[in-house]
């Protein structure tokens, strides 16, 4: 019956980790195929990243099954893999609201469930993190395993290498799986993997290889075998790549199908009791049992809502362009006309719309893997070697580039386009992907531009300044989703001078300045209130965050009793920060009220419902406006009566 919630034989089972050790391996296998179908079930109504998670079902099975946690600290890179793991600890009934206002996250978080050991919203920290946890058990004489699982795209990081050359050094007991879903095994030499995976996790061969190197003690004869075997090892498994993580100090054992749950269960049992740094290699199959998403794993790594039946996934909105849409398009556009530019993206290419160009232009397109740091080093030295970089990073990811941003290009006054996707309130995924920071952050660096247009054409407009300035970094913000239907492909080209804002509305009392696509939505408060009242504030667009157009803020402070700032950012330091700091210094000084996000981390949600809990929406505007309003009326009434 339509409504009526389907019931699982073994899920409904397990409310813990606890329950699932009960099951024999042939109940494992029928779990895991219940678990698929029920994260498809919930994600076609809620939408999820699915393909990761879908994946990895066998080793969150495996890892429960063996490893003890919450004592074992299970530790996750960025977290997309996650969803059996929430499922199995606790939260089945609770996923139906994953990611959801009030519901739980869709990342581990620490404050969620004592089974998630450490958050996660971003890549590459799971090995540093998991060294972190095994070394505390240490000190403390607990007898407590870490297991880090990073995907070979996590991998990519150079956290995860400064990780595991720590690890690799310090010798401490911990389990590093590598979740692979790049590639299939390869079938012609499976035989040969599995041979030399018998063999390097059997107890006997690891007991009875402690006690040759223990006989042959410290000196050269054992490091001549040792070098003989590590040699001969990485020879044999070197199409996977162990030679390379033997380097850096981990035993290396695999590859293993990661799909199948005897297996991987068999081997984990088998690392569990081995000591010192180690790396299973784990091979799956992202959107693993479900055939649209084996099909296309690019677009189901998060395909929105979809019919489970059959893998139609909703349409988007006809003839409305994404802020992303717009970017690509106009990169691409801008590229054809000028042959220095050149467009890198940190693994983002389709999300940030950067595959147009990658597809006509390859040779002008990098997709650096998930690497922020050297994506805007490497735009850097591009544009000191007389290239035209714009590099495209999600905003809350940008952060971890900030060195970077500040000494190899703003110090340098190096030509390079930042363009910060998904700034402002992102929805669903949380606090680890809004990108509330960015205005905040980077207006601290001297000879930065800061712009924050308003709809579609302001950012083709910003994209094309940006093309022509000769000093940088150029830095442009906007939001995630969908555009205000400004008819961005027929307008011309324009350059929209740095430090200069706009006057959308004028009025009396209330000065309102706002950055970005809040601009629009002041505008339509103030029209409302026009209406119904007669009176409206005055609403401006300030354009640009640095260089901040002071002049404006000045004028706006001369002539209104009050000033209100809107930004789909933090308040403290963005926005707000700048124009208290101007109208404090003028000979105009005038209460400023602000409105965006405050100073603590916004939890997930739709966009709307986030954009309404911090003041963002036309409804919420409206709302402060007259309560400004009302403030002023009063305190006239109390001159007149004085």
């Amino acid at each position: 019956m339509e409504g009526e919630k389907m019931t699982y034989k073994f899920l409904d089972k397990v409310d813990s980790p606890a329950d699932i050790k009960k099951f024999s391996m042939e109940e494992l296998r029928a779990l895991c195929a219940e678990i698929r179908h029920y994260m498809i079930e919930c994600c076609a109504v809620n939408p999820g990243h699915l393909g990761s998670s879908l994946g990895a079902v066998e080793l969150m099975v495996g890892l429960h099954y063996v490893y003890d946690a919450p004592e074992d600290k299970l530790v996750f890179d960025v977290g997309h893999q996650a969803y059996a793991h929430k499922i199995i600890t606790g939260r089945r009934e609770a996923f139906r609201k994953n990611r959801m206002k009030d519901g739980i996250s869709g990342f581990p978080k620490r404050s969620e469930s004592e089974y998630d050991a450490f958050g996660a919203g971003h890549s590459s920290t799971s090995i540093s993190a998991a060294l972190g946890f095994a070394e505390a058990a240490k000190q403390q004489g607990l007898p407590h395993k870490a297991v880090a699982l990073i995907g070979d795209g996590s991998l990519t990081g150079g956290l995860a290498f400064e990780g595991m050359n720590n690890a690799g050094a310090s010798k401490t007991d911990m389990l590093v799986i590598l979740n692979d879903n790049n590639i299939s095994i390869d079938k012609n030499i499976g035989g040969l993997h599995e041979y030399l995976l018998k063999i390097t996790t059997n107890p006997k061969y690891n007991r009875a290889k402690s006690r040759v190197w223990n006989r042959l003690g410290d000196g050269w004869i054992r490091k001549t075998v040792q070098k003989f075997v590590s040699t001969t090892k990485s020879y044999l498994v070197s199409g996977s790549g162990g030679h390379l993580f033997q380097a850096m100090g981990f035993r290396y054992f695999g590859p293993i199908d990661g799909n199948d749950i005897e297996q991987v269960v068999d081997t984990l049992r088998k690392l569990k009791s081995l000591r010192g740094p180690l790396l299973l290699h784990a091979m799956t199959k992202k959107g693993k049992g479900y055939a649209p998403a084996e099909a296309d794993q690019t677009t189901w790594h998060a395909p929105g809502i979809f019919d489970p039946e059959t893998g139609m996934r909703q349409k988007s909105r006809k003839g409305e362009s994404r802020y992303q849409d717009v970017f690509g398009e106009v990169l691409l556009d801008l590229a054809r006309k000028n042959d220095r530019i050149v467009g890198i993206t940190p693994a983002m290419a389709s999300g940030c719309g950067m595959n147009l160009l990658s597809s006509e232009m390859p040779e002008r397109f990098y997709d650096v893997g998930i690497e922020e740091e050297h994506a805007v080093t490497f735009a850097a030295g591009l544009a000191a070697g007389g290239m035209k970089p714009f590099c495209n990073i999600y905003s809350s990811f940008s952060h971890r580039a900030f060195d970077q941003i500040f000494h190899d290009v703003a110090l340098q006054g190096l030509p390079v386009v930042l363009c910060l996707d998904r700034s402002g309130i992102v929805g669903e995924d949380g606090a680890t992907h809004h990108g509330c920071y960015d205005m905040a952050i980077y207006r601290t660096l001297p000879g930065t531009v800061i712009a924050a247009p308003k709809d579609e054409t302001e950012l083709k407009n910003m994209m094309y300044t940006a093309s022509l300035a000769e000093e940088g970094p150029f830095i442009i913000r906007y939001p995630r989703g969908y555009g205000e239907g400004a008819p961005w492909k027929e307008s011309p080209y324009s350059t929209i001078e740095p430090g200069k804002g706009e006057v959308l509305l004028e009025g009396s009392e209330i000065a309102v300045i706002a950055a970005g696509p809040s601009a629009n939505r002041a505008v339509e408060a103030a029209l409302r209130i026009k209406e119904e009242t007669g009176w409206n504030p005055s609403i401006y667009n300030i354009r640009y965050i640095k260089p901040l157009d002071e002049a404006l803020v000045l004028d706006a402070a001369g002539s209104h009793s009050r000033i209100m700032t809107i930004e789909d950012g933090c308040i403290k330091g963005g926005l707000y920060g700048a124009v208290t700091e101007t109208v404090a210094g003028s000979s105009s000084p005038v209460p400023v009220r602000p409105v965006g996000i405050p100073d603590t981390y916004i939890s997930q949600g739709t966009q709307e419902e986030l954009r309404e809990e911090c003041g963002l929406t036309e409804a919420e505007i409206y709302r402060i406006i007259m309560e400004e309003k009302e403030k002023i009326s009063k305190k006239d009434e109390k001159v007149l009566e004085n």
